[in-house]
């Protein structure tokens, strides 16, 4: 019998890229995706994408989405409080494995499977050690498209948010930089690839700076024909 998985959720590539090779396992069945969401901004934290897209994301690769809602500012104690009440909810739902798109950061693996130590329910990490320049070049060439959400701009320069995720991007990173951005030097919202039924049409919009990062508005366009990425100004 397949095992009933849910899916962390980021909506960027990693987790894009984790869906379609769990899809391709014969012992599990995704079931469902969970997201963390910023209550008072209503956006995915950290990445800061609008829920409206995370919502038709979803609708997208035919998964129902479970929210779980955070407060702004967040804790550590209430992130955790947050989880441990949607993990005991989800063990009520007979999910077994709840899957994590992580690659290579060992600290955030021991974490994730420590807070699921004695739940009975499973972590899975499907693409984790996969070398990050081999992932990044294979996410590409197997039609995953993702445009750039947001930058950590102490690593990687400003002009990076707002471009799609695409071989010239590898290209033009400094050598120091991540290819899949692992160590948190910028993050991606996914809008098509094998992972989809269909895309989600999308444009970028505003480009700012906030609490140290720099922010690509991402917005959803109902005519945008998905052939570019609309660059907008720095404001």
């Amino acid at each position: 019998m397949l095992k009933k998985t849910l899916l962390s959720w980021s909506s960027g590539k990693d987790s894009a890229w984790a869906l379609h090779v769990l899809r391709q396992e014969s012992e599990v069945e995704v079931v469902g995706l969970l997201t963390t969401v910023n209550q008072l901004y209503q956006r995915i934290a950290i990445h800061a994408v609008r829920l409206e897209l995370l919502q038709r994301q979803a609708e997208a690769v035919g998964l129902p989405l479970h929210i779980i809602d955070l407060p702004s500012p967040c804790t550590n104690a209430q992130y955790e409080a947050a989880m441990e009440k949607f993990i005991a909810a989800a063990k009520q739902q007979e999910i077994e494995c709840i899957a994590f798109g992580d690659l290579f950061l060992e600290d955030i693996k021991a974490y994730r499977e420590a807070k699921l130590s004695g739940t009975g329910i499973t972590p899975l990490f499907p693409i984790w050690r996969t070398p990050t320049e081999r992932l990044a070049k294979e996410m590409i060439a197997g039609g995953l498209r993702a445009v750039v959400t947001c930058i950590d701009p102490r690593q990687l320069a400003a002009s990076f948010a707002g471009r799609e995720f695409s071989q010239q991007f590898l290209k033009d990173l400094p050598a120091n930089i991540d290819p899949c951005g692992e160590r948190g030097e910028f993050h991606t919202f996914a809008f098509d690839g094998p992972m989809f039924r269909k895309p989600v049409p999308i444009e970028v919009g505003e480009i700012k700076e906030s609490e140290g990062f720099v922010y690509a508005d991402v917005l959803f366009s109902e005519n945008s024909p998905n052939e570019a990425i609309a660059r907008a100004r720095i404001g």
